[in-house]
């Protein structure tokens, strides 16, 4: 007899939360003879502000910036340390200043157990509301610190193949022909492109990419149509030329009129601006053919995992993406890259001035090393 979609949102839920510790009996063992034998040790939480420079401008359907201010955090636990970051670019309203005040309020000596993730992952979201790039960086360095403690990549402890992680695509910003064209042909190893539209340039950009190359595409419009009639028009257009999916093709308030444009659309649609954590799944479902996951938006590593667990139990399609980033954060999301559809991890690409080393890009693949947490050193 079918689930009612009650109990199969319940079901999809319990499976999302329980993914974190299944299979972990022995990292348990590990983790508890380990505290033990070290007491006295104690997490301490430092942080300060970076600038990223872009090696392009930037440019989306709202906005132009060539730098992004981030907040990069340390979390050292009994001589072992844990890498995290938060970025904020400024259409999602959070800043170095607002980073610094919530993570002053970080009180992580409180607890003896790094592994008690749950527990210390809650009361760092319940400090403040919001702030969830700045709660982020808390919970990448925490899973970067457990990781090393056990001596494991976060993508051997959840269990994944690490040769099935997927190409990701490469982003063109809105630009003039000339610079389109420039920056498409550096982009030639990449196996996906992704463009960005949502202005009245958006066939012009379409087809400067496709004068110098058939690589397939994938477009983000960042909520740029607002008309259900006319996005539709243009998701055949594109559908002619070798695009993949739509992210985010309309306001995200919208959502009887984007209902009606993923049933009418040939291709997938993907919520982004729409979708922040894990209730917004159950939300986005029936209304978008899947969903962008991104750290900065959904507070980091533990809330992701939990999202892409609840999207597949919805059988939705998953996208994992993120911000302009350093390889530090990158890194931190590409452990979740085998289970998903597709990535858009390219932000460390686009920067000039990276201070780590991590997950590679090559060939347009996402790869992963051996190193154990997130996979990162300091460069």
């Amino acid at each position: 007899m079918p689930q009612n979609r009650r109990d199969f949102l319940k079901t999809g839920g319990m499976i999302a939360g329980s993914a974190l510790i299944a299979g972990s009996a022995s990292q348990k063992l590990f983790a508890t003879n380990y505290v033990k034998n070290r007491s006295g040790a104690k997490m301490k939480l430092t942080f300060k502000p970076y600038t990223l420079e872009l090696k392009h401008v930037f440019t989306i359907a709202t906005s132009s910036r060539t730098t992004t201010p981030v907040m990069l955090t340390e979390i050292e636990y009994d001589g072992i340390t844990g890498y995290g970051e938060a970025s904020m670019p400024p259409y999602l309203g959070e800043s170095q200043e607002t980073a610094a005040k919530f993570l002053s309020k970080v009180n992580l000596g409180q607890f003896n157990d790094p592994f008690q993730l749950e527990e210390i992952i809650d009361y760092v979201d319940s400090i403040d509301e919001g702030n969830a790039a700045a709660k982020a960086s808390v919970d990448i360095a925490l899973y970067d610190l457990v990781g090393k403690l056990i001596g494991q990549p976060w993508y051997k402890i959840w269990g994944y193949d690490k040769d099935k992680t997927p190409n990701t695509s490469f982003t063109i910003g809105i630009d003039t022909p000339e610079v389109v064209k420039e920056k498409t042909q550096e982009a030639s190893e990449f196996k996906i492109l992704k463009v960005k539209l949502g202005r009245d340039t958006d066939k012009e950009m379409i087809e400067t990419i496709r004068s110098v190359t058939d690589t397939p595409l994938c477009v983000d419009v960042n909520q740029g149509w607002k008309d259900k009639e006319f996005a539709l028009d243009m998701i055949h257009w594109l559908n002619e030329r070798n695009v993949t999916f739509v992210e985010q093709p309309m306001p995200k308030t919208q959502i009887d009129d984007m209902a009606w444009l993923t049933e009418n659309s040939p291709l997938p649609t993907i919520a982004d601006e729409a979708l922040q954590r894990i209730p917004d799944v159950v939300k986005a479902h029936g209304v978008y053919s899947g969903i962008n996951i991104k750290l900065m938006k959904c507070t980091g590593m533990r809330e992701a995992h939990k999202m892409l667990n609840l999207a597949r139990s919805l059988d939705m399609k998953v996208m994992l993406g993120c911000m302009t980033e350093t390889s530090c954060a990158i890194s931190a999301a590409s452990h979740l890259s085998p289970m998903v559809d597709w990535a858009d991890l390219d932000g460390a690409l686009l920067i000039g001035n990276d201070v780590f080393d991590g997950t590679k890009v090559i060939d347009g693949k996402v790869t992963l090393n051996d190193r154990p947490g997130i996979g990162v050193v300091k460069v």
